[in-house]
């Protein structure tokens, strides 16, 4: 049944951002064959999840906070795709927050990470948390960027419903964390990976602001 829901859901969830937001996904053709993934994005929008969810291949899996799925519609379609759901006292524990990741990519599931931590409240991307460097330097698993453009324009943070604006999903390049520059320490390998992730998805904001 759950399987049945999923597919049904991302669907029309794919049929709505087609048609109601003129969704468009490129850079697919760039993701590596290689599971898991952390695929790891901008964060500006309750649309973003969805967009990035139903935009991939195979179904993701990624924590929102609880009350996330108390928000008309959105919590319906964020369950459906594969959102693991996190009190709010949870997410401020970085060791829980961790241990369940971990279990997720220790099953080989791909997760999706938002590395500013909150939507961004001008659209802009915001100064990067290290906890996607920790995770993907801890278990080697490859950060895969992902920007999504326009969901603040559709769905800003306090937007009760989303507007008919044009949303685009691009995926960049992936990052190794074995390609980190040899010699490095752990912690020099996960500063590696923040930096690189940071400096790619600021090369993809600039390209969708020069509408690249």
């Amino acid at each position: 049944m759950k399987t049945i829901k999923y597919f049904l859901v991302r669907f029309f969830c794919k049929l709505y951002l087609l048609l109601y937001h003129r969704c468009s996904v490129s850079g697919l053709e760039g993701v590596p064959q290689r599971r898991p993934l952390i695929i790891a994005s901008n964060h500006c929008s309750h649309l973003d999840p969805i967009a990035v969810g139903v935009s991939y291949p195979e179904r993701l899996r990624f924590l929102a906070k609880e009350e996330l799925f108390r928000v008309p519609f959105i919590g319906f379609v964020v369950s459906a795709v594969g959102a693991v759901p996190v009190a709010r006292e949870d997410s401020q524990r970085a060791g829980v927050v961790l241990k369940i990741l971990l279990e997720l990519l220790e099953a080989g599931e791909s997760v999706v990470l938002f590395p500013e931590g909150h939507r961004s409240k001008d659209g802009r991307l915001q100064k990067l948390e290290g906890g996607v460097a920790l995770l993907a330097s801890r278990t080697m698993t490859p950060v895969l960027p992902v920007f999504v453009d326009g969901g603040f324009h559709a769905m800003p943070p306090g937007a009760g419903f989303p507007r008919p604006g044009k949303l685009r999903v691009v995926y960049g390049e992936t990052i190794y964390p074995d390609q980190a520059p040899e010699g490095c320490s752990e912690k020099e390998r996960r500063q590696w990976i923040l930096e690189e992730l940071e400096r790619r998805l600021r090369s993809m904001e600039a390209d969708s602001r020069a509408g690249g």
